[in-house]
């Protein structure tokens, strides 16, 4: 995994005051900082209450606390009493660089008696915590009565407890003076054989925000006495955070405080001396390089990434807009240079990019783009030899991986495994283990696992625990055993329960804990499961910096000390502490209450401290793996403990508890030198050997393992090279070395089948034909298991030969995930193709616009295709992948778009109440793509959606009515609005301007309105007509025009109609009176006067004429001529009974058809060759070969009055269809009629214009303004060209 550098803290409980402390090297039972820097947390102040007396209190998140004044430094040793055999280590043996020679002012460092006295008077001032625990609990002041069965292996045996004894531990203490109000402090122990301890005090004010007052301590004896180094760093200098070098322990940096200066400061001798720096930023968190000690990442606070190669000395800007937390250095081996640095930026909002620069120039050309395409924002992780990433595709989020920095490609998971998060929680052992939220889970995770290359996953465990952290981050209870691989604890919900389980081989084979078989009294725990057993506290404190529920160490193999109850579920009440030494076969509980507890001396020893807001002076400690524990004294005063530091690597021997006396003492260091307890460094003949097994079962995961380990009670001191030893032997290969290959289930016999969505035929995407591939038999070997032989060829993978295959499953988006494009920009294309071989599958993408491109391997697009539009429009973008047996294909269907600038909206100002309106719609510029309209009327929340820039309406109500319009294109929403007048009746007249208007004219619906005002003005002065019976509304375009409207009067809205039709006509003669006499004017600007004038081509008033009634003279004109038609039809029926009626008849045969276009009068010319010569009779025929004409008969019968419309040169009809001009129709027959002498031809001719002169009557009374009940304004659009014709029948 991704290295985590040198900085743990071990912190231990205070309700009062907590201390954050670092070591240099990490342990896995602590949490540790990856960025060099010694994190601090706070709390407020506070006394002790009652309630802190009754019961022990958890570890509180806080910081230290102000506090008085005391003294420099004091020294506690304890004399040795005759009864008690002192424990000295033997003459011969040497301190070395394992345990360094103290220096103490006296020379003594040795145990001692109890000073009964001193501790009777403590617990007269405060009372000591552990000794009231003592008396409560009982069963400790008589250990020599119990025994304990010994939890080892082999040689198991009794232990019998000796009578207690309590011993004081050889300590010193310090007092920090003169940093009284400090609340937060930062500490760090070099380590690796060095004695210098670092300590930043400060104190933060939470009202401003900023720290305002800070000492820096320096210790060169372990602990025993420190410097204050204010003067060195500056006297006026406030100091903010400590940093450390993960790769050079004597290279030391320290921040000052942004609010005063930004600078730092540089040590290069473990803290001696100092040189201070000054920067051009602020220092937000820095990074540092996992092997060169002088390369170091500073993220600053607005977002901008600096380097410096030379430790801070010197910085330069890597990049701007840089996501926090989202940047990496490079490894050596898997990128291409080592001076690289990986970098998720932002681009926009939801879209970032991820990309890769060289250390010191990272400008556009030497910038690298593994993956062509946007990511979502904080997606981007990169660890050991892979990088993740999550795209957005379709709406959905696909999670990429990139296995050792090549292609990316979509990670395989369960086929409806419908991810909503997604945590990369190890990827130790070349395999990926994640933790994923389904779409229906809430609480709780699912556990997957990969195969090498960290593409197909399976599933390990369901419903997992989880819970927020403490900065937003997800905790997932999953706990790895350190030392032993492949053993993991995780917390998992059955039935609405939290149970512990626990896997030996990686998560194929998971089962509960065994409860201890006695409690603490040694009384029998009754507890079968799966009803009941043994439940754990696996995360640690929200606070990273305390100590965790559970605790292992990789100097220790089997050793696992946690929190937890016996019972059917996880609870937080009763909770003990429970002990294993056999990597969790048998569990034993050593405490009642919370203890933290820590390794000593490589992981032989245990020092266990108790969790309580009370003062404390002991502590226990466990030489056998936790089966006995000593009780110790520490300090001669109770203390409140606020926190603990240990010595990294453990190799000294020396532990330093911080905390105070009292609640307004200084704060107190207290060091403990444990050298003296042990007797020698340890030889072969301390050892003995541990064997790992699960149940009985001893081969796991192919391999037997054997361990060694300190025999029971031996006091000796490890060596850091010693508990390395590991002995393993390979074992024959069963059916549980293999799990489920990805598409594969495990049945409740073991065997794995093929899950009901996955096709077992596909194989490797790059299988080459003639070639041979590994297909899988629905079984996988766990990449850590190293079986031999046995069932390996039964599970493993067949060989096989590679197939020719079809392409199958080909995929085509863009790179931004979305199907939109900008016009004039690139668009990149990304293709993917999950099966068929690449490396002969040819594809061709076409891009919709007459453009396409052909590759001959999809290998040859692995960075995507690149297109550039030049028109709007949607295009089909299809891509084909074929090779010789077929072909597969995808399209997808791209709005390509320009930035829209303005949209107007159109439609008249007043309108008439339940008619309908249209609204249309301008677009600046006018062809932008694909836009969508949503449309708003009045207040109503729910908007009226249309693609198309028009819309009708119909007000229900009269008033002043709000439209809004909102046009959208893309990202880019642009909206208009105006105000529609509704009332049931009015009329209007259309306006003119005198010409110089027109030079004046911007085109602003503002400046029309202004207009609108002045003119409004102007005709009230001069008509006197109420402003509020007048509305006028300037059009848009050139020539400027006009349109005034006459309104009811409100408090008349509701009279008789013709009362308001009067009063309108009247207020209209006024109006033209005035407007005809030019005395409607108004000043536009100094000298410019500007009249206006009624247009000539004003439409009929506008006024709903529904309810009007008819001329009656029109009517009886009608009405004659209905009468006279009927008695021509009359004549015509029965022409041959009536006297002196002639008829003449010449038929000719039909021989063809014709088509008869527009209407025009032909004369006919030429006589026809029948004998009839009559003067009055007057030929007309049809020429055959004249196309386009249309003569009148005389065959009166056919004849029809036709309404029809001319709209951009096509002839509708009265219903609106159009008219065919090359409509076939039979030649007709010449007819020839006399009535009575009269001509019919001018009979008919009569009747005609008798019946046009009543329809323009007709029309003249009844048409008003259509412009407002459906049909187009005449200002927005013209006038439709009426024409009457005449078509023969």
């Amino acid at each position: 995994m991704e290295p985590r550098f040198a900085f743990c803290l071990l912190l231990l409980f205070s309700s009062e005051r907590t201390l954050a402390f670092s070591a240099s090297t990490c342990t896995p039972d602590v949490r540790c900082s990856s960025s060099g820097h010694l994190a601090h947390i706070s709390a407020p102040r506070r006394e002790l209450r009652p309630q802190d007396l009754a019961h022990s209190g958890a570890l509180q998140t806080g910081d230290f606390f102000g506090y008085t004044g005391g003294e420099a430094s004091s020294e506690v040793t304890a004399e040795i009493a005759e009864s008690s055999r002192k424990v000295q280590p033997p003459s011969g043996w040497e301190q070395d660089a394992c345990c360094p020679q103290e220096e103490a002012t006296d020379g003594r460092s040795e145990l001692s008696l109890p000073d009964y006295q001193n501790d009777a008077g403590s617990q007269e001032k405060g009372g000591d915590a552990d000794s009231n625990a003592d008396d409560a609990r009982g069963r400790r002041s008589a250990r020599g009565a119990e025994t304990w069965l010994d939890l080892g292996g082999e040689g198991a045996h009794e232990v019998s407890y000796p009578d207690p004894v309590e011993v004081q531990l050889a300590s010193t203490t310090f007092a920090l003076a003169g940093d009284t109000a400090h609340n937060q402090a930062m500490v760090h122990w070099s380590g690796q054989n060095s004695s210098v301890i670092l300590m930043l005090t400060k104190y933060y004010d939470f009202s401003s925000g900023r720290v305002t007052e800070s000492s820096l301590w320096r210790s060169t004896d372990y602990g025993t006495t420190y410097e204050k180094l204010n003067e060195k760093v500056g006297p006026k200098t406030i100091l903010s955070y400590l940093y450390v070098s993960p790769n050079n322990k004597r290279k030391i940096m320290l921040l000052t405080d942004p609010e005063v200066e930004s600078s730092l400061l540089i040590s290069l001798d473990e803290g001696a001396s100092y040189q201070k720096h000054s920067l051009a930023f602020d220092i937000l968190s820095l990074l540092f390089h996992p092997e060169q000690e002088d390369w170091i990442l500073a993220y600053s606070h607005d977002q901008k990434l600096y380097v410096s190669v030379e430790f801070g000395r010197r910085w330069q800007l890597v990049h701007d807009n840089v996501v926090p937390n989202r940047f990496y250095w490079s490894r050596l081996g898997l990128d291409k240079e080592q001076g690289m640095i990986h970098l998720e930026i932002s681009v926009s909002d939801g879209r970032s990019q991820y990309i890769t620069c060289k250390l010191q120039n990272c400008s556009e050309g030497n910038k690298g783009k593994p993956f062509p395409g946007f990511i979502i924002p904080n997606s981007l992780v990169v660890q050991d030899e892979y990088v993740f990433i999550q795209v957005p595709t379709g709406g959905q989020s696909v999670h990429y991986v990139s296995y050792r920095r090549h292609s990316f490609y979509p990670v395989k998971l369960p086929k409806y495994t419908l991810p909503k998060d997604l945590q990369i929680i190890s990827t130790d052992d070349n395999q990926v283990v994640a933790a994923i939220q389904d779409w229906h889970q809430n609480d709780s995770y699912n556990l997957y696992m990969s195969e090498s290359r960290g593409l197909f996953f399976t599933l390990m465990l369901e419903n997992v625990v989880s819970s927020g952290g403490p900065e937003g981050n997800i905790m997932i209870d999953l706990y790895e055993v350190a030392g032993i691989k492949g053993v993991f604890l995780s917390n998992k919900v059955v039935e609405n329960q939290v149970k512990t389980y626990i896997t030996y081989n990686k998560g194929r084979d998971w089962r509960l804990l065994r409860a201890p078989a006695t409690d603490l009294q040694g009384k029998w725990v009754d507890c079968e499961q799966p009803y009941c057993s043994l439940h754990l506290h696996l995360h640690v404190s929200e606070n990273p910096y305390t100590s965790g529920n559970i605790v292992s160490k990789e100097t220790a193999p089997g050793i696992i000390i946690a929190s937890g109850v016996v019972g059917p579920e996880l609870s937080t009440t009763n909770v003990s502490v429970f002990i294993t030494s056999d990597a969790g076969n048998t569990w034993k509980e050593v405490f009642q209450e919370e203890y933290s507890v820590f390794f000593l001396n490589q992981g032989g020893s245990l020092v266990a401290i108790r969790h309580t807001p009370l003062p404390i002076r002991h502590i226990w400690l466990s030489f056998d793996e936790g089966r006995n524990w000593d009780k110790f004294s520490f300090t001669s005063l109770p203390l409140y403990v606020d926190g603990v530091l240990g010595e990294p690597g453990e190799d000294t021997l020396i532990m330093t508890i911080f905390g105070h006396f009292s609640h307004r003492s200084e704060w107190q260091l207290v060091k403990i030198d444990f050298r003296s307890i042990f007797q020698h460094r340890c030889t072969s003949e301390d050892y003995v050997t541990w064997q790992l097994d699960d149940e009985g079962e001893v081969c796991i995961m192919g391999m037997k393992r054997i361990f060694q380990k300190l025999r029971v009670n031996a006091r000796c001191v490890k060596a850091r090279e010693q508990y390395i030893s590991q002995m393993s032997d390979s074992c024959p290969c069963t059916a549980a070395d293999f799990e489920c290959d990805y598409g594969f289930e495990r049945q409740v016999d073991g065997s794995c089948t093929p899950a009901f969505w996955f096709v077992p035929l596909a194989t490797s995407r790059d299988c080459i034909t003639g070639d041979s591939f590994l297909n899988s038999t629905g079984y996988r070997r766990a990449l850590s298991n190293n079986c031999t032989e046995g069932t390996l060829l039964k599970y493993s993978p067949r060989r096989q030969k590679c197939p020719s295959r079809v392409p199958k499953g080909l995929q085509l988006f863009t790179s931004e995930g979305i199907l939109v494009a900008t016009l004039y920009k690139n668009v990149t294309f990304l293709v993917f193709l999950e099966e068929g071989l690449s490396s002969t599958t040819s594809i061709t993408v076409d891009f919709g616009d007459g453009t396409a491109i052909s590759y001959v391997n999809i290998s040859s697009i692995e960075d995507g295709v690149k297109h550039v539009y030049s028109k709007v429009g949607i295009y089909q973008v299809s891509a084909i992948a074929s090779n010789v047996l077929g072909f597969d294909r995808v399209t997808l269907y791209l709005h390509v778009t320009c930035q829209l600038e303005q949209v107007q909206l159109s439609a008249p100002s007043v309108a008439l109440r339940n008619k309908v309106v249209n609204f249309t719609t301008t677009l600046r510029p006018v062809t932008v793509g694909t836009v969508t309209y949503y449309w708003w009327f009045d207040n109503k929340t729910e908007p009226l959606l249309s693609l198309d820039g028009g819309m009708s309406f119909t007000f229900s109500q009269e008033g002043s009515h709000m439209v809004t319009v909102q046009a959208s294109v893309g990202n880019t929403v642009h909206q208009d609005h105006m105000t529609v007048a509704v009332y049931d009746d009015f009329q209007s007249h259309i306006l003119s301007f005198s010409s110089n208007l027109d030079d004046a004219n911007p085109g602003l619906s503002e400046w029309r309105s202004d207009i609108g005002r002045a003119v409004k003005r102007s005709v009230v002065q001069v008509t006197g007509i109420s402003e509020d019976r007048l509305l006028v509304t300037v059009l848009p375009g050139l020539p400027t025009t006009a349109e005034i409207f006459i309104v009811p009067e409100k408090r008349h809205r509701g009279g008789a109609v013709g009362a308001k039709r009067q009063d309108r006509e009247q207020l209209s003669q006024v109006l033209l009176s005035a407007l005809n006499q030019d005395l409607v004017q108004f000043t536009l600007k100094a000298g410019v006067q500007v009249n206006v004038y009624a247009s000539r081509l004003s439409p009929a008033p506008l006024v709903d004429s529904s309810d009007s009634s008819h001329s009656s003279t029109a009517i009886i004109m009608l009405v004659s001529v209905a009468l006279m038609g009927l008695v021509v039809f009359a004549i015509f029926k029965f022409k041959r009974k009536i006297p002196g009626l002639n008829t003449y008849t010449a038929e000719q045969p039909d021989k063809e058809k014709e088509v008869v276009p527009t209407v025009t009068s032909v004369a006919d010319t030429k006589p026809e060759a029948d004998k009839a010569t009559s003067l009055d009779r007057v030929d007309v025929q049809l020429d055959s070969k004249s196309r386009g004409r249309l003569s009148r008969s005389r065959r009166r019968k056919g004849c029809k009055f036709v309404h029809l419309r001319r709209r951009e040169g096509v002839l509708h009809g009265e219903d609106g269809s159009p008219v065919n001009r090359a409509q076939p129709t039979r030649r007709p027959s010449v007819v020839r009629y006399h009535l009575f002498g009269m001509n019919a031809g001018i009979l008919s001719s009569f009747f005609l214009f008798l019946f046009l002169v009543l329809s323009a009557l007709c029309v003249s009374k009844t048409n008003g303004r259509k412009s407002f009940f459906g049909t187009s304004h005449p200002a927005v659009e013209p006038r439709e060209l009426e024409t009457n014709v005449l078509v023969a029948g």
